[in-house]
């Protein structure tokens, strides 16, 4: 069955969590629903990325890492591993070796993949505070493994836009102030 009924009060069981309620709009639903949304999204823009398999086979790899942060936040005994970050490293400074040097800020666009994957950034951004609010409430202990992939992962949303565009030859353009 999809649905239980259980949580038409506004709350949840949360794996970890002694199975006791807990409100929806705590810290902890928060951020697995931002985790969640992330994940949707990078399949969303890795849909779009079918003609650029190297972007595409990233965002998969990137939404796999995020199952295993999901089952960290919620409880289970998953871990990111330093690989996995240094994975990301890896990818972010291959892309930045490719693609022209960074002169300012860049307004978002340039390509349908390009915008997407921006889009992407400012959910992973959301995601990684929500996570942060989640340690700081003390609700979760999350691994520095962890809390670095989550802040690697939207500079390589960044980096993969950037790319998307140059793939494209679509320029970018600066913000005129």
């Amino acid at each position: 069955m999809l649905y239980t009924g259980k949580g038409d009060g506004g709350t949840t069981k949360v794996f970890g969590c002694d199975q006791q309620r807990i409100s929806k709009s705590s810290e902890l639903p928060e951020a697995l629903g931002a985790l969640d949304e992330l994940n949707a999204f990078l399949g969303f823009a890795k849909m779009r990325a079918a003609n650029e398999s190297r972007i595409a086979g990233i965002l998969r790899e990137a939404q796999e890492t995020l199952f295993i942060i999901q089952a960290e936040v919620a409880g289970a005994d998953k871990r990111v591993t330093r690989e996995k970050v240094e994975a990301i490293e890896t990818i972010i400074n291959g892309i930045e070796k490719e693609i022209p040097p960074l002169k300012g800020f860049s307004i978002a666009g340039g390509t349908e993949l390009s915008a997407l994957l921006d889009v992407a950034r400012t959910i992973a951004r959301r995601a990684e505070r929500r996570l942060v609010a989640v340690i700081d409430a003390h609700q979760r202990e999350i691994t520095s493994e962890t809390k670095a992939y989550m802040n690697r992962l939207s500079s390589l949303l960044f980096a993969l836009a950037r790319l998307a565009n140059h793939l494209a030859l679509a320029k970018e353009e600066n913000p005129n102030y």
